[in-house]
């Protein structure tokens, strides 16, 4: 008899276990096709803005802010949103997330003129930051510190990179058939699923933050500053990071972040509490998200050396980077989860950040003679260092986190990445347009250079990373109930 209830509570014990595998792999898809939406969304776009330019006859310096006004509203509410998931539940925040989205996407198909199509990608961008800063603290509450989250993650880096591509590819096939519209309209039913999914079967959970109100002075501020920031360096990346077009909003960017940073020292439930920051592990991983990120914006002007210098068409200079996304598909995907299990974080980072360096100065020169086989060498090395360094520093962004701190950590570490990007690409044109004003091969060159420098730094702040990670797991578990994860809590 004792034999036969120990076998039945085995039993019991390991189809409970299965289901909570069964319902993390779902709680994963869902995470993955909510960010897929946002990567697609802004390739997509990307194709179909000249056809949108024809039809509202908008000149292409208001036609851009159909791109423009997404990046910011999407970097600006990243941190919000992740401490709004910490306050008021990551679950509810990411169904609200999904749910504006899709409807901002229909109101956007629907669009009848310029402003409002305008208006409609600001509040994609608002719903995105919401979808995206949750996303990762729900990864985070649904897989224990270790092998299973390097694997979810890496799944997640892996199809979000395919996304870039799927979504120029799906943005050219469907302008040509149906129009611009259909690129906004596809989102709906894509949107309908993934909310319908996440209220079955992503945790319920409540409040987790020590407080249950969210700052708001500390909010407004925090937005504020870095859509200004933002902005600053998206001017700066067209006319120069000295001029008076970028100085201002950077000038006023940097007053108001001051003002944040006062507002958090005195608030008795601050929105980001500076000793969040001042952690050793959450400092570096920022900042050296900054600096990868920031090598990005090089790659864009090796888009403008393709077709400027060498001569390619806009369809085979897309066509010369399928093996960087091949690898970050694949290498991204799987190796940089394999590598972290193997030879830990720190060891990962160095590496990735040594490929981007040796990537960017193989780059520098440029052999004209040599076309695409000059560059091919330094883009892979670039591709497999930045494809196993971003999900590393999403990693090193939430590791040691405590409860309540997971939507901080999440929103904080996207910030950074989506900052270096614009930076990135501010400083290396303003570096080439200083000792050639043209940007013709040697302002290329420099460009390629001012990068690797700035990733040598990277690789200084690599080598002496320090982890300070607090198993989540345990952080997690209390003696009633056990942890999110043995417990399987499913709506």
């Amino acid at each position: 008899m004792r034999h036969q209830q120990a076998a039945d509570e085995l039993h019991a014990e390991s189809q409970a276990r299965g289901a909570v595998v069964s319902h993390a792999r779902l709680i994963l898809a869902v995470v993955i096709a909510a960010a897929f939406l946002d990567v697609v969304d802004f390739s997509v776009v990307q194709v179909a803005l000249p056809t949108i330019q024809r039809e509202f006859l908008a000149p292409l310096a208001e036609s851009q802010w159909v791109t423009g006004v997404y990046g910011l509203t999407l970097a600006g509410f990243l941190m919000v949103s992740g401490r709004a998931g910490d306050v008021y539940g990551q679950k509810r925040l990411f169904l609200i997330g999904i749910v504006l989205f899709t409807v901002s996407s229909l109101s956007a198909g629907l669009a009848p003129s310029l402003l409002s199509l305008v208006v409609s990608r600001a509040i994609q961008g608002i719903a995105a930051a919401m979808t995206t800063a949750t996303a990762l603290a729900i990864l985070a509450a649904t897989f224990p510190e270790g092998k299973e989250r390097n694997r979810a993650f890496g799944v997640l880096v892996s199809i979000l990179s395919a996304g870039f591509a799927a979504g120029s590819i799906a943005g050219g096939l469907l302008t040509a058939a149906f129009g611009w519209r259909s690129v906004m309209f596809v989102n709906v039913p894509i949107g309908a699923v993934a909310t319908i999914l996440a209220q079955r079967f992503i945790a319920r959970n409540g409040p987790r933050a020590a407080s249950k109100r969210l700052d708001i002075p500390g909010a407004v501020t925090v937005t504020a500053g870095l859509i200004l920031l933002v902005y600053a360096f998206t001017i700066a990346a067209t006319d120069g990071l000295f001029t008076m077009q970028a100085a201002l909003p950077l000038g006023l960017s940097v007053l108001i972040l001051a003002a944040f940073l006062a507002i958090e020292y005195r608030s008795k439930a601050p929105l980001m509490p500076l000793a969040f920051l001042r952690r050793r592990t959450t400092l570096t991983a920022n900042v050296l998200s900054l600096v990868v990120s920031s090598s990005a914006g090089a790659l864009i002007v090796l888009t403008v050396y393709l077709q400027g210098v060498l001569g390619y068409s806009p369809l085979d200079a897309g066509l010369a980077f399928l093996p960087a996304a091949a690898i970050f598909f694949f290498v991204g995907g799987w190796g940089s989860s394999w590598l972290m299990n193997r030879i830990g974080l720190k060891r990962v980072l160095i590496i990735s950040t040594a490929f981007v360096t040796l990537g960017l100065a193989m780059l520098a020169p440029l052999p004209v003679a040599a076309g695409y086989l000059g560059i091919l060498p330094g883009t892979i090395l670039w591709s497999l260092g930045a494809s196993i360094g971003f999900p590393a520093l999403a990693i090193a962004g939430l590791s040691g986190t405590k409860p309540g701190e997971e939507g901080l950590a999440s929103g904080l570490i996207q910030t950074s990445q989506r900052l270096g990007f614009p930076l990135g690409l501010s400083l290396v044109l303003t570096v080439a347009s200083t000792f050639d004003p043209q940007l013709g091969l040697t302002g290329f060159r420099y460009a390629f250079l001012s990068a690797a420098v700035l990733s040598a730094v990277g690789l200084g702040i690599a080598l002496r990373f320090r982890s300070e990670s607090v198993p989540a797991f345990v952080e997690r578990a209390t003696p009633e109930r056990g942890s999110v994860a043995e417990r399987g809590e499913i709506e």
